[in-house]
């Protein structure tokens, strides 16, 4: 008998791994991004790898699995658990977006960057919910600027829905609204992962302080943010 039990969970964490290239149990899976709903983070459903590919098929994806499913992502996006469990059911391997501008932004920069300002916010006491994209970039949620009274002050971000353009800003990029990025747990086709390195229940921070932080840093790094950042 116990060896019979011990075949069964060798069997379940073969699936399991056969269903999402990181390994990820669904369970645990759909634990994380119950908790990003209950932040308040509108989730839309996005592409994911299939094998070194993107499930989209699309010939040379700019993004692979890193965009949404669907070009009404905006529209999709939403808070509802009883709809991020249906996606779930429909398609289990599906990564997913956050759509930013609504509840939160995101600041995003290199994962050299990254380091050096996650540690100097949490010397200034800073907190914040902070993901990592494979070794890459780290994410940094913030408070959204939502649209200020001051039309002119108010940025359109449009770097997500045209993901060919990602590489050509390797610096600050600021997800605000009409943007997206991924959300943990997430996996990438290289095998590497999105995962939380701060969660989302922390408190979301001004995005200007923040922001302050991530430029120094990134100019430190040779990201140098007044030439290579976007505002969408």
């Amino acid at each position: 008998m116990e060896a019979g039990s011990r075949w069964t969970t060798w069997w379940q964490r073969r699936d399991r791994q056969r269903a999402r290239p990181d390994g990820a149990d669904p369970a645990a899976r759909l634990d994380q991004l119950l908790g990003a709903v209950r932040a308040g983070f509108p989730l839309a459903p996005a592409a994911h790898p299939a094998g070194y590919r993107c499930s989209c098929d699309r010939v040379a994806c700019p993004a692979p699995a890193q965009h949404p499913v669907s070009f009404a992502w905006q529209t999709q996006a939403t808070t509802d658990p009883e709809q991020l469990s249906r996606w779930l059911s429909r398609d289990p391997q599906a990564n997913f977006v956050t759509a930013t501008g609504r509840v939160h932004d995101v600041l995003d920069v290199p994962a050299e960057a990254g380091r050096l300002a996650l540690e100097r916010l949490t010397a200034q006491g800073v907190e914040g919910p902070v993901a990592a994209v494979g070794e890459d970039r780290y994410l940094f949620f913030t408070a959204t600027r939502g649209t200020p009274q001051d039309e002119d002050e108010w940025w359109d971000s449009a770097l997500d829905s045209t993901p060919d353009t990602m590489s050509e800003h390797p610096g600050l990029r600021w997800h605000c609204r009409g943007s997206y990025t991924l959300l943990p747990p997430a996996a990438l086709p290289d095998g590497s992962q999105v995962r939380w390195l701060r969660g989302p229940d922390l408190p979301l921070p001004d995005p200007l302080r923040v922001l302050d932080v991530l430029t120094d840093a990134c100019t430190e790094v040779g990201a140098v943010a007044e030439e290579q950042w976007l505002i969408g």
